[in-house]
């Protein structure tokens, strides 16, 4: 694996496990077995490397999103398994939650640079909704409930929001 590939997948773990502000940029370098000089020609900033993490998280997550929810025929049944995908990765990555939120709980006000991925990758999950519900309202709703499972999943480390949650929208949708 190139230098860049190894930074990026150690950031990918390391991130996501520790948090933002909780890695150095010399445990990245150490975990990626890169030297300094390598990191900064690759990257100019943690920033950087977080701007380009969150990247790689959003393609990694809407791929096993997509991947999980269409074994599913009907809008419906996308929607719910959609909640289901959130139990699976709760699972597969022991209730850390939502890397975007995470990190956005992590980084000032005032850096825009990372803030406007974040809610690219936001605008994108409630694009998603929309386009499998008409009634844009309701996909809002599913949306907000949604977002709200994962975080109250993370902080219980506990399914019953993610469950809950499905049970509400089953009852909304027609």
């Amino acid at each position: 694996m190139q230098p860049r590939q190894r930074i990026l997948e150690s950031a990918f773990i390391l991130f996501h496990k520790q948090g933002y502000n909780s890695t150095g940029i010399n445990q990245i370098i150490a975990e990626s077995n890169v030297a300094k000089a390598s990191f900064y020609q690759h990257f100019k900033s943690k920033e950087d490397l977080c701007v380009e993490f969150l990247n790689k998280r959003h393609t990694y997550w809407f791929e096993q999103l997509k991947i999980f929810t269409s074994k599913d025929g009907t809008s419906k049944t996308k929607i719910l398994a959609s909640f289901d995908f959130l139990i699976y990765m709760n699972e597969i990555e022991n209730f850390r939650g939502c890397s975007f939120l995470n990190i956005l709980s992590e980084i000032p006000a005032d850096n825009t640079k990372i803030l406007n991925v974040i809610q690219s990758h936001k605008n994108d999950l409630r694009q998603y909704f929309k386009t499998l519900v008409v009634d844009s309202q309701l996909a809002d709703h599913i949306y907000l409930l949604f977002e709200s499972a994962i975080i109250e999943s993370q902080l219980f480390k506990d399914q019953w929001a993610i469950t809950k949650s499905k049970t509400i929208i089953n009852a909304l949708i027609n």
